[in-house]
This record gives structure tokens, C-alpha cells and sequence, in this order.
């Protein structure tokens, strides 16, 4: 899984939340709630990405979605996390335990058993945005 850099976006999304079922007239508030507010906490420390690839697509993150990547994140075992090993980029779900892993929810991919020396972690994937209509 590779990523591309996409064009800044400045759109609103309204701050309801739809629990599925059908849409009543008046159910939308006035305010808009602005994606950055929602997706990013350290707006310093964050950047968008472009997935590229289907090594993570069971794990629902798919080609062409737009990844979320904090670098202020410490990354945690189980997050999706932005890597370089010697020199190359992916994304990957960390394992820390029992032994450092780049785990590609892919069942065609083989794990990554990078040597510590070997890894920097970019940041931490907090939020993956996907078409639903491009998915299929």
C-alpha cells in the first residue's frame, strides 16, 4: 500500500449524526462542522495521503481512499500506521508484540518483519475517508 499526495480540501459537513433509516424534514442543524475540526487534533503535526494499493483493502482502507496521518500520534500496537522500511513506504497495521510486525490486512501479502534500525513510523493513520460508489 503506496500513497500519493491529494489536493487540499475545504468543504463543511453538517454536525448531525444519521443513525441510518430515513431522513425528517428539520433534522439538519444551522452549524456546519468543519472536516478539519472532526478529523485532525494536531493541525501542525498532520498531513492527507492518498492510498494506493489493496494490501490493507480487508481491513477497509482501499485504493484511492484519503488517509488521516497524525505525526504527533505515539503509535500503538493495532494502529494503521505510515512506515519506511530501508527507504521504502507503506502502510501497514503495528504489531508490537509478540515480535514487530508491518501487518498488511491483505491475506495475499506477506507480513513485514522489519529490523528496528531499519523503521521509521511517518505518523499514525486517525481517519479513513472512502467513496462508497468507487469502492465496488
Amino acid at each position: 500500500m503506496g500513497f500519493e499526495r491529494p489536493e487540499p480540501y475545504e468543504g463543511k459537513l453538517s454536525r448531525t449524526v444519521l443513525r441510518g433509516g430515513w431522513v425528517s424534514n428539520g433534522l439538519f442543524l444551522p452549524d456546519d462542522l468543519d472536516l478539519h475540526d472532526y478529523c485532525i487534533r494536531h493541525p501542525s503535526a498532520t498531513y492527507y495521503l492518498r492510498a494506493s494499493g489493496d494490501s490493507m483493502a480487508d481491513g477497509s482502507l482501499y485504493n484511492g481512499d484519503l488517509l488521516v496521518v497524525d505525526c504527533a500520534e505515539k503509535p500503538r500496537h493495532g494502529d494503521i500506521v505510515v512506515a519506511s522500511v530501508q527507504g521504502e513506504f507503506t502502510v501497514k497495521r503495528l504489531l508490537l508484540t509478540p515480535r514487530l510486525t508491518l501487518q498488511p490486512m491483505n491475506a495475499a501479502w506477506s507480513p513485514i518483519y522489519p529490523d528496528p534500525d531499519d523503521l521509521d513510523i511517518f505518523g499514525v493513520v486517525t481517519h479513513i475517508i472512502h467513496r462508497p460508489r468507487e469502492m465496488y
